[in-house]
């Protein structure tokens, strides 16, 4: 079961970041050092016709979390996450729209699809005098972030570097500037959000820009 505060993605409460009850935390072989956190899956139980519910409906998740490694148990007695197996713990919600509640683990198939956001993507700024870090949030299409340039009113487009999960950083100061996001998706395709936050913007506040298309 995913942890209420977000996760290893940055995202703190999932209902304020608008990624609700269906999430999941990934197994190593498919987080990606972060870079999948905000992906969408689709997936149904199978192969447990006592566990699966009837019809083997499908569930859509959004990956938030990290499901760590045990080294120390085998991966079919507790070591679920062990890296090469490609594993997703879902959240409660989740888990019951496709097995029964007194399932624990249950087979599934699954696959990448695209995520349906309301809204433009979301830029929550943080930071200090030395340095800038945005979490990235509400993303659509593949909903991953792959890439983030900034570009202040004074000065050209700076890359951003993945700091941990969705948050993205530069060393430098761009306080009393307008800020503008050009974020790069999984699958390669770019939107430049200009001026996404006016120049008298303030630290932990959150603006909404352009959204990521298919």
């Amino acid at each position: 079961m995913v942890p209420a505060g977000g996760g290893a993605c940055g995202y703190g409460d999932l209902d304020i970041f608008r990624y609700g009850r269906y999430t999941a935390g990934l197994s190593a072989a498919l987080f990606g050092r972060g870079g999948a956190c905000g992906g969408c899956y689709e997936l149904r139980c199978v192969n447990r016709i006592q566990w699966c519910l009837r019809g083997s409906p499908t569930v859509v998740v959004t990956a938030t979390d990290f499901c760590p490694a045990n080294m120390g148990l085998a991966d079919e007695a507790g070591g679920w996450c062990n890296f090469p197996r490609e594993h997703l713990e879902l959240s409660e919600a989740a888990f019951l729209r496709v097995a029964k509640a007194k399932a624990d683990i249950v087979p599934v198939q699954f696959r990448r699809v695209s995520c349906d956001r309301a809204g433009g993507m979301r830029f929550t700024i943080t930071g200090s005098a030395h340095f800038l870090q945005v979490l990235i949030t509400n993303v659509a299409a593949d909903g991953e972030v792959a890439a983030v340039k900034v570009k202040g009113s004074r000065t050209g487009w700076i890359p951003m570097g993945r700091n941990w999960g969705q948050n993205w950083q530069c060393d430098a100061d761009l306080r009393g500037q307008p800020l503008s996001f050009e974020v790069t998706g999984g699958r390669g395709r770019t939107v430049t959000a200009y001026s996404v936050a006016p120049a008298d913007w303030m630290f932990a506040q959150t603006f909404e820009g352009k959204q990521l298309v298919e």
